[in-house]
């Protein structure tokens, strides 16, 4: 499946892949026993390490997106693929920075949450689509997933911020209970003790 054009620019990278209409054709991962998300053979191939490349087999394979299971890639037969034979460091597997939020651009979770911080909000899907819009999208090559990443910036921009608002109420009550305390104070006037 080609996702060029004659100008060579990517194009329907961010189309997501049909997903099994039949009980049967639902695939599991064998670690976790959840279901994974059909992913494209172009993505196994552009992914995968060179020493595992020759264990892929035909037939459909599946991204685990359980977090904690090693696993990134499965087929029915049993085939399977870990973190350890990916060439790229698998974001939503990952505890450690740099967690990757969008593979194209090399937007990582901590930007977004430092962007959000210093400015109060994230430029990061603002710049994502700019980009995509331009055709320089490579999310079926580059993203572990085969999908678009802006939804997970996304998710990611409306966490940071919403950590930050909490970390800015959290310090505004703090400000109000010392001002409520210096108030006390010095109403009870300088004699008094605590």
């Amino acid at each position: 499946m080609s996702f060029r054009d004659k100008g060579n620019r990517m194009t329907d990278c961010c189309k997501p892949l049909g997903e099994p209409k039949r009980q049967e054709d639902r695939l599991l991962c064998h670690q976790c026993g959840r279901e994974g998300q059909p992913v494209d053979r172009t993505t196994i191939d552009a992914l995968l390490k060179p020493e595992s490349l020759s264990q892929v087999k035909g037939g459909q394979y599946a991204f685990c997106e359980t977090p904690s299971c090693p696993v990134v890639y499965h087929a029915a037969d049993g085939t399977a693929f870990e973190k350890r034979h990916v060439r790229v460091r698998v974001g939503l597997k990952e505890t450690e920075d740099p967690v990757l939020v969008c593979y194209c651009f090399h937007v990582t979770e901590r930007m977004i949450h430092k962007e959000i911080q210093q400015t109060g909000r994230s430029s990061a899907s603002t710049r994502i689509r700019a980009d995509v819009k331009a055709g320089h999208c490579r999310c079926e090559v580059e993203n572990p997933s085969g999908r678009c990443c802006l939804g997970e910036v996304i998710r990611t921009e409306k966490r940071a911020a919403a950590e930050r608002k909490g970390s800015d109420q959290d310090f505004a009550r703090s400000r109000r209970k010392e001002i409520e305390d210096a108030a006390i104070c010095q109403d009870a006037g300088p004699d008094r003790v605590y």
